[in-house]
């Protein structure tokens, strides 16, 4: 067993500063408009793994009109991008601000993804679960920890389904854009689906064992799992919004992006979203 040494780094906190506003856009937004929006920086950075602290690290977000013992939902949230460390956790920095400014604490997972030494099938699903374990010791923050709710965009979502299956250790599970069904998914021909490979180590065909592992259509769901789905995605098709005992959202006229940026109505209906699921 390893034991993981809690390592806090204290970032600006801007708390005499007014909340960044995110005006609101049209559906169906690129990844270039979520990644020139702006953000606050975290309040603190844990590392809860070992193996690669530099990538196994967790930022937490707490809204700054929080008061003194007030205790907080949390959203443990897992960033996509097609599993590849070409796509790391500083393109949903203004989800995670936007979610703080909306009254969640948001502890955001880094990860080792495809093309990190550990990272791919099945390194990924085990970070995700240790920065899963790590909430228990953030206690001495103002966060409910009975109020918990993960969510996960794309192959964070993926991520997010894996982890939270056949467990009620959270209060439910958001997939945005999820993959749910990898085998399926592992067949298409856009660049992220190609990327499933390059995961997974081979096709389906090579380790079908692997893949049976790794797919979330053939788990039993968190009892409050909801998928929440564009019907213009281009990279996660409708397709795969559907999960045996999930309850599935569909909103027309979004895209792929739009559940990570904060002026979409895509995000107004991922708060409404996480009102309803933290309620005490």
């Amino acid at each position: 067993m390893c034991l993981v040494s809690l390592i806090a780094v204290n970032f600006s906190t801007y708390a005499s500063e007014e909340a960044i506003e995110y005006p609101p856009v049209e559906s169906n937004v690129s990844y270039q408009q979520v990644t020139d929006l702006g953000f606050r920086q975290a309040a603190k950075k844990l590392v809860y793994g070992s193996d690669n602290p530099s990538l196994q690290y967790g930022l937490l977000w707490i809204p700054e009109n929080s008061k003194p013992k007030m205790k907080l939902p949390l959203i443990v949230l897992i960033h996509g991008g097609c599993w590849l460390n070409a796509f790391d956790i500083k393109h949903t920095f203004p989800l995670s601000t936007a979610l703080a400014q909306a009254g969640f604490a948001v502890w955001s997972l880094e990860y080792r993804r495809t093309g990190d030494a550990g990272g791919g099938w099945p390194g990924s699903l085990h970070d995700i679960k240790e920065g899963l374990a790590f909430t228990s010791k953030l206690g001495e923050h103002p966060v409910d920890l009975t109020r918990t709710v993960v969510v996960g965009h794309s192959a964070g979502g993926h991520l997010a389904l894996l982890a939270s299956a056949g467990t009620r250790t959270t209060k439910a599970v958001i997939g945005l854009a999820a993959i749910t069904n990898i085998v399926q998914y592992s067949q298409g021909s856009n660049n992220c689906q190609t990327a499933t490979l390059e995961f997974m180590g081979g096709d389906h065909l090579s380790d079908p064992t692997a893949y049976e592992l790794a797919n979330p259509a053939n788990k039993t769901p968190h009892p409050n799992t909801t998928l929440l789905q564009g019907d213009i995605d281009a990279i996660v098709p409708m397709q795969q919004a559907t999960l045996p005992g999930a309850r599935v959202e569909v909103l027309n006229g979004a895209g792929h992006f739009d559940w990570v940026h904060p002026g979409t109505a895509a995000f107004s209906v991922l708060v409404e979203t996480l009102i309803e699921a933290t309620k005490p």
